[in-house]
Parts: C-alpha cells; structure tokens; sequence
C-alpha cells in the first residue's frame, strides 16, 4: 500500500532535513489522526503543492495532530512540457468532473472559460465561490494522486483573453468533433519528448465551441483536433486528450 499523502502548511518544508521533527497540525493532522487513524511507525508522505515531499513516519499523536520524523525530503522536478487544460464551464458539475480527472492524470495548470455557450456563468459572488469550487476540486483531486505539486488554476477568461493565451502556447489545440484532424496530426503536432513547451488543450461547454470561437481562436493559432470516431461530453474530452498527450509524451514511462 502506498503512503497517504497530506499537505503542509506554507513554508512548512522550507529547509527541512532529514531527522527532523515535523507537526502536522490543522485539518490535515486532523483527518490524519482521527479520520485515517495513522498510528506511530507508519509511513506518511508531507507535500507542500510546488513540487516538494518528504517521507516521514509517525512519531508521536499529539492532542492537534501528528508529530513526524522525516526520513528523507526530495524536490520533484516540473514536467519538461507544460499542460494546460482549458476546461468551459458546463453544468451539472461536469466542468468539476473534468478537472478532477484531468489532475489524476497530470496537467500542470488548468483555465476556466466563460464560452459563450456555457449555461452555467460567474459573475459577481458566484465567480467566488466557483472558483473556490474548482480549487476543493483540484487539490483533492491531487492528494487523491499522492502529487507533489498542485496544478495551478488561472483567472476565469473570456474569449479575447483565451485567444491571447493560445498565441502565446508553444502548441494550442481545440477538441472539437467536426475537425478534419485526428490523432496523427496530433503526434505530429507535438514537441519531442525531451524538448520544453507550452501544450494548450481547449474544451467547450454542453453546447459546443461556436463557430464565432472556433475562428477567433484558429486565428490565434489554434489547431481543430477530433479525439476519436464519438462525441465525448465536456467531462470526458479533457481527460481523454491528457491521457493520449502522455503517452505521446513519454510522460509515464
């Protein structure tokens, strides 16, 4: 079985060495104690979202959490290629669906669209909560993983704003059901494995891209791709693509 994984408080693993003592307090030493019921001796993995972890074991209960000795403390290195996934809005929580399958799989950074064909919208206080949503999603969909780091969730945008984001993308691709390329194009289309590059994957809504954001964002340099024979839903087109980028990437070797 492999170590559970929680998450330190913010500079918590700053410098830490291995031998340390090392709390872990709050909600997480919390639900470590009483909800896991992590007893002295067993393994613990403590990650701080940007890429560090240190292995520990239990060494004492204490009355807020756990107090752990460290046993070593590795930095995991970023992924040479950048993943991002740009995931509309959609309704019945499959937006949330999306990017919680999405950072199983390993995307570095995830977006929010506001498309036009999105029935669900932020604005004002939902915008809040809704991003508050997404970030719940997100982290626990990475301590879920055992991951290292946290993908990175941008700013809600717009079309304009998604536009300049896909001229700035070493590689920008929209998976859309009637375009004329497919999974070749797409290997041909990515960087080699060991080259760095800046990957964006843009889904839709329920609805679909509208013709009016398909041009915007093919003229920003954006490249139509059709994931497979079937029309996959706003929950499963993201995940699907991250699944077949890996492996075209050799990221899971």
């Amino acid at each position: 079985m492999t170590e559970p994984v929680f998450f330190a408080e913010p500079g918590q693993l700053t410098g830490l060495q291995p031998g340390a003592l090392l709390t872990l307090g709050g909600s997480e030493g919390h639900h470590a104690r009483t909800v896991r019921r992590l007893a002295v001796g067993e393994p613990i993995d403590v990650v701080d979202g940007a890429g560090r972890r240190a292995s520990c074991t239990v060494d004492e209960a204490t009355p807020g959490g756990l107090q752990l000795l460290v046993e070593s403390v590795e930095d995991e290195p970023a992924n040479v290629h950048e993943l991002i996934l740009v995931q509309a809005l959609a309704k019945g929580g499959r937006d949330e669906m999306a990017i919680e399958a999405a950072t199983e799989l390993g995307v570095d950074g995830i977006v929010p669209w506001q498309a036009e064909r999105s029935i669900v919208r932020w604005k004002a206080e939902k915008a809040a909560k809704g991003r508050s949503k997404w970030e719940a999603s997100v982290r626990s969909a990475a301590k879920q993983s055992r991951r290292a780091r946290i993908p990175q969730l941008g700013d809600p945008v717009h079309l304009a704003a998604l536009a300049a984001l896909c001229e700035r993308a070493d590689l920008a691709l929209i998976l859309h059901e009637s375009a004329a390329s497919g999974i070749t194009a797409l290997r041909d289309a990515l960087p080699s494995a060991g080259s760095p590059g800046r990957i964006l994957l843009v889904v839709g809504p329920e609805g679909g891209i509208s013709s009016h954001e398909i041009d915007a964002l093919t003229a920003a340099g954006a490249r139509p791709l059709q994931l497979g024979g079937h029309v996959l839903r706003s929950s499963t087109a993201g995940p699907a693509a991250t699944a077949v980028i890996n492996h075209l990437l050799e990221r899971w070797n």
